[in-house]
């Protein structure tokens, strides 16, 4: 056993340890969060330890389990083949399987059964035969829902990586070198920010008229300004640390400098407005199809689906639009369940940090 002796003399004041043993120490574990493996193992650094806090988040993974069902629910609700328009493989099978009950484009009944007459066709309640009931054109709903979601999912991914491929250089361009630079892409970026999302919308369509990528670059336009206007704040304090000066002093370019010491340590409130943002997109989606600038009346986007059927509710058929706008609603609840992990993975200190866990 060690014990402490107390010298007198030149070296008065010091604590001499006798019987200390180095060797009894290698088997003892000490208790530390700090983990020698992880912090060595290579290509483990914020983004692997922001994994491992999102993993822990039940709300944030039951909203990336919803999500993740939906797009399988898009992918394969109808065969997928090469649009005409592609030289070689053109009509080509790519993707066979259906899962949706009915072809959402006709007037057929599930299984092949016929309703008594008719008018039971249209605008028929859920039942055992149509869970979802028929729409007024006698089309089920569940179906056009299912394969609908091709187009509200894929304008909001697209819209969102289209944007960030925008706004994060422009961002890291004006926080980085400052100066009349700065001043340029910020003053376009009020500029736009100044005008409605709905003017911009209604211009955009109007000088290129209505349809998928029209309705998808109008959404381009106002989405990239968040993402620039945070990066470059996020740039503007860590450019001001020891590291990145370093790395100039070393020699290193601009580009280096920029992409690999000051992006990852500024894009986490970026990749958090990114995630919340494909919710906010789609509902900004839905909307335009509803008031008439979306996609054509005959695409079965959640939003235009809610506006071709305004008349059935009024008559009282519910079903028409509820269905659609519970689809709404559970996707960008499921988006904002995740945007939440993730701003409380990147943050476990900050407000909400630690959340449902």
């Amino acid at each position: 056993m060690a014990t402490e002796r107390h010298d007198a003399g030149p070296e008065r004041g010091r604590i001499r340890v006798e019987g200390y043993d180095a060797a009894a120490t290698d088997d003892r574990e000490f208790d530390t969060a700090w983990e020698p493996t992880l912090q060595s193992a290579e290509g483990k650094g914020r983004l692997y330890y922001a994994w491992r806090r999102f993993k822990r988040n039940r709300l944030a993974l039951a909203g990336a389990a919803t999500i993740g069902f939906m797009t399988l629910c898009a992918i394969f609700a109808q065969p997928i083949r090469v649009p005409e328009q592609v030289p070689v493989l053109a009509g080509q099978l790519v993707q066979p399987v259906a899962l949706a009950p009915a072809d959402p484009a006709n007037q057929e009944v599930l299984l092949g059964h016929q309703p008594p007459t008719t008018e039971h066709l249209f605008d028929w309640p859920p039942s055992m035969l149509h869970l979802f009931g028929t729409d007024w054109a006698g089309r089920d709903i569940l179906s056009r829902m299912m394969y609908g979601a091709r187009w509200s999912l894929s304008i909001g991914f697209i819209a969102v990586v289209v944007a960030l491929f925008i706004g994060v250089p422009l961002g890291a361009i004006a926080g980085y070198y400052g100066g009349y630079v700065d001043e340029v892409i910020m003053r376009v970026v009020d500029l736009l920010y100044a005008f409605p999302f709905i003017v911009l919308a209604i211009a955009v369509i109007a000088i290129l008229g209505r349809g998928y990528w029209e309705l998808v670059f109008a959404l381009i336009v106002v989405g990239w300004l968040a993402y620039a206007r945070i990066l470059r704040g996020e740039i503007l304090s860590v450019k001001e640390n020891e590291y990145v000066t370093a790395a100039k002093a070393l020699g290193a370019t601009d580009r280096s400098v920029i992409v690999r010491h000051i992006l990852p340590n500024a894009m986490a409130p970026v990749i958090v407005q990114a995630t919340l943002s494909v919710g906010t997109v789609v509902l900004a989606a839905a909307a335009l199809g509803f008031i008439g600038l979306g996609l054509s009346p005959a695409s079965a986007e959640w939003g235009v689906m809610l506006r071709v059927e305004q008349d059935s509710m009024a008559r009282g058929r519910w079903w028409a639009g509820f269905f659609p706008g519970l689809a709404i609603f559970v996707f960008v609840l499921a988006i904002n369940l995740v945007g939440d992990g993730v701003r409380d993975a990147f943050d476990p200190q900050g407000e909400g940090g630690g959340r449902f866990r």
